[in-house]
């Protein structure tokens, strides 16, 4: 008995919270020097004492041969992007530290203290070291004027829809001028916002994507340009209908990769990889990818091969893809997620970020030659060593038996065979995105673990419209958002139900956008659950495209404009149908959301309210499509879990559906 009281308040100590998940530290990136012989990555823990809530990172570089792993940076301002320079011996990083906007800083790799080399009026955002090192490109968004800014003191700062402020292409110096300022050069101007960008192998040329504006909406319509990188006339040389984008030059600066849709505008359509002559001419396309949506991340020494990272299934992989146009090779193993790949120059070696479902994030190195996997960090070791409720890859045929769908189903902590369990049904959004093997521990809007300490199951199906399985798969929704999806979403409930894991009296639903939309559509569909959260979730078609900041994303997965078509838009919108609804539904929403405005989780809530149908609307002040403060990202967390137990206990406080 003592030693059942012991292991029980084992298991005690070790259940996952949400509050125990926030402590998960983050790794965001990991980027291999040239020579290949360390590691910069970039670590971000939650700092939520008194009046802070906010992630704070920086970077850690650790040696490929084991021999050493420390922190780099340090201080109460973030430290993230780190690049090594051609030479492999200064590390250059954004920071805000000593200004209030992002500015680049250089570190020495033999000690000393972080140069800044920027002092610029508005944030720098990505850049790249020039192949000779002398010289840093970057990419910054137009201040505003002197005159704007004497207007906004003076409260004259009205806006006019569709006026942006585009970013440009920069370089920096890394010799100081004679007033000790390192000289900065601006190499693109005009009505256009560059998005991307690559320096040619000899440094006398940029390759960037650019868009007409910043509107994400333009983001399916990108062109590719060259300009000199001592500044001259720019020359687009891909101008494709749909997008052009992720450049890369050949290592011998010959040819050109990119990812192009060609003349297709689609939010969902298939990408291939091309390669054009640098100097202009003929494209040519090679071999498909599986998914046909991917990066670009690198060409092989030799030339003879690009890199490139893909969803597969439920995994992220890396692809070897020939230039001659045969068949791309997956160089990493299908068990997880393989993120964040760079590669030595002499693409011997590959860093990368590894995890799946109850391994965290690590940073691993991969040997090309004989393809040795190596784990080079411990940066969640505590997480690692805690018990984990297990997930597992589960399958099963959609109702018009068109399709074999997948799903990822972590089973209850101290699962029992034989007894059924409540189920939390997690939606993911996109519509084309993907659940995958990413760790089930991690801080989350979704705290998984904190559910199965609870005693849920938590079945994150990938129906049909979802990425990692082929275009045809990815586009098997258009037309139809809220139908065939949902049914492939319940035959997998049906499914863990036959199998005799949940029960059927006490189901959850949970999502967030378009994953709020599928659950706001099956609650007015059908009654089975007990429980529901909307997250940022499209509740109607109609006033969704008028309002978001991506106006032709719903024309473009339905065929025609509103106007055009308003039968079919609200058809598939939950807010036609709400009278159905008897679910209770906690509706979430960030008041900055632009992507999906807090209208829509406001147009359902108050359609609840005013029917009677149990809801509370919770808003999170400058919060945008996702939040981004530790301590919202728990409260949502713990909400969920409160609400979802509030409709699934019994008056002994244990899960009702439990026997």
């Amino acid at each position: 008995m003592l030693l059942l009281l012991c292991a029980s308040a084992l298991f005690a100590q070790k259940t996952w919270t949400p509050a125990e998940m926030m402590k998960f530290k983050r790794l965001t990136s990991a980027v291999l020097s040239p020579d290949g012989k360390r590691i910069a990555y970039t670590v971000s823990v939650p700092v939520m004492e008194g009046d802070k809530s906010e992630f704070l990172t920086h970077i850690w570089m650790a040696a490929t041969d084991g021999s050493m792993n420390r922190q780099f940076t340090f201080g109460d301002k973030s430290c993230s992007n780190p690049q090594f320079s051609p030479d492999s011996r200064w590390l250059a990083f954004t920071s805000s530290r000593g200004s209030d906007r992002t500015q680049l800083h250089v570190l020495a790799l033999d000690g000393g203290e972080a140069e800044q080399l920027t002092s610029q009026k508005n944030n720098v955002s990505q850049f790249a070291w020039s192949p000779d090192g002398k010289r840093i490109a970057f990419t910054m968004t137009d201040p505003l004027t002197e005159q704007e800014e004497k207007a906004r003191k003076e409260k004259r700062d009205m806006e006019v829809a569709d006026t942006y402020k585009n970013a440009h292409i920069y370089t920096v110096n890394l010799t100081k001028d004679s007033k000790g300022k390192n000289p900065v050069k601006r190499l693109t101007a005009g009505n256009f916002h560059v998005t991307d960008f690559t320096w040619s192998p000899d440094g006398k040329t940029l390759a960037f994507v650019h868009q007409v504006n910043a509107s994400l909406n333009e983001w399916t319509t990108a062109d590719i340009s060259m300009v000199p990188a001592d500044s001259g006339a720019v020359k687009k040389i891909v101008a494709n209908k749909g997008q052009d984008a992720n450049p890369l030059f050949s290592p011998d600066g010959q040819w050109l990769a990119y990812f192009s849709g060609g003349d297709v505008v689609s939010w969902s359509g298939a990408n291939h990889v091309y390669v054009i002559p640098a100097a202009g001419g003929n494209p040519k396309k090679l071999a498909p990818t599986y998914d046909g949506s991917f990066q670009i991340l690198s060409w092989s020494a030799d030339g003879k091969n690009i890199f490139i990272s893909e969803a597969y299934h439920t995994n992220r992989v890396v692809y070897s893809l020939p230039a001659d146009g045969k068949p791309a090779k997956m160089i990493t193993p299908s068990d997880g997620m393989y993120t964040n790949a760079t590669f030595s120059k002499a693409t011997d070696q590959m860093a990368c970020i590894y995890q799946h479902a109850s391994a965290p994030p690590n940073v691993y190195v991969l040997n090309l030659k004989d393809m040795k996997l190596r784990k080079i960090t411990n940066v969640n070791e505590d997480f690692e060593r805690k018990p984990h409720a297990k997930t597992e890859l589960i399958s099963w045929k959609s109702k018009d038996g068109k399709y074999t769908i997948e799903g990822l189903l972590t089973y209850p902590a101290n699962y029992q065979p034989g007894r059924t369990y409540p189920l939390v049904l997690n939606i993911h959004g996109g519509p084309a995105g993907v659940f995958t093997q990413n760790y089930t521990a991690a801080s989350s809007i979704y705290p998984l673990q904190a559910f199965a300490s609870e005693g849920y199951a938590v079945l994150r199906p990938n129906p049909r419209g979802s990425s990692g399985y082929g275009v045809e798969f990815r586009q098997a929704n258009k037309n139809d958002w809220g139908f065939g999806d949902y049914d492939d979403i319940m035959a997998g409930v049906d499914k863990v139900i036959a199998d005799g894991i949940v029960h059927p009296d006490s189901l959850c639903v949970t999502g967030w956008s378009y994953g709020g939309y599928m659950t706001s559509m099956i609650i007015t569909k059908t009654n089975r659950f007990k429980a529901a959260m909307v997250g940022a979730g499209v509740t109607n078609l109609i006033s969704f495209t008028g309002t978001a900041d991506i106006p032709d994303f719903i024309p473009d997965y339905f065929g025609g404009e509103l106007w055009d078509r308003t039968d079919v838009y609200a058809k598939h919108s939950a807010m036609f149908a709400v009278k159905n609804v008897k679910t209770p539904t906690l509706v979430i929403h960030g008041e900055r959301d632009l992507r999906v405005p807090i209208s829509q989780g406001q147009e359902l809530y108050m359609a609840l309210k005013r029917l009677g149908v149990e809801t509370q609307m919770v808003s999170y002040p400058r919060t945008p499509h996702g939040p981004q403060e530790p301590k919202f990202i728990l409260d949502i967390g713990e909400r969920v879990v409160d609400w979802f137990n509030r409709y699934n206990r019994g008056r002994n406080g244990k899960l009702a559906a439990t026997n």
